[in-house]
């Protein structure tokens, strides 16, 4: 589950594009359950963010006051700053991780994950002069910048000189990551990871 300034930040949004919104929309945008979801409004509405307005007896109407809407702009720029700071140390991350290989004449890079992370990671592959080898990932294959994504079962170790974990996920996630390419024969000093 989120933390509690995207929540809010989650449902601040969603009432200021669409006032007449459900809270099981407002639970299916939180990824949870609509008594969770009633629960969050609720302490938005004890903060004095949110206002709600009985339309029908079966219809409720949320607006945001200028409390709310100050609160609003605070936690967008709040998102937005540790965001760039996430993709700031993860660029410093792989550069540093990146720079040695390019030195070594480690040419063969491949990624494993597709997300924001792999976006990052191909921006870092450039300015360092690498190019992208392979990509692996779930799913029924398509592609990433032109090259085809392969499932993680078609991995052979052989075939790249360092895979790059492409996610800005959890530490867990990572691990299990990691974890997952051991047993499939990749070395450790193979493996390159994001900052969390």
């Amino acid at each position: 589950m989120r933390d509690s300034t995207d929540r809010d930040l989650i449902i601040l949004n969603a009432i200021a594009v669409n006032d007449r919104l459900t809270q099981r929309h407002l639970a299916r945008e939180l990824g949870g359950a609509v008594s969770l979801a009633n629960l969050y409004v609720r302490r938005l509405v004890l903060k004095g963010f949110i206002r709600i307005i009985n339309v029908r007896p079966n219809r409720l109407r949320y607006l945001l006051t200028p409390k709310g809407i100050t609160e609003k702009t605070r936690l967008a720029y709040t998102y937005l700053s540790r965001t760039f700071e996430r993709y700031r140390e993860a660029r410093e991350v792989l550069r540093k991780a990146l720079r040695p290989l390019k030195e070594d004449e480690h040419k063969r890079i491949a990624f494993y994950g597709i997300g924001e992370g792999a976006e990052v990671a191909y921006v870092c592959l450039k300015e360092v002069g690498l190019d992208l080898s392979a990509v692996f990932g779930g799913g029924d294959g398509g592609r990433f910048l032109g090259l085809p994504i392969h499932r993680v079962e078609e991995l052979v170790p052989a075939d790249f000189d360092r895979i790059v974990v492409t996610s800005f996920g959890s530490q867990e996630t990572t691990e299990a990551t990691i974890k997952e390419l051991l047993q499939r024969g990749v070395s450790p000093d193979q493996i390159v990871t994001l900052p969390h």
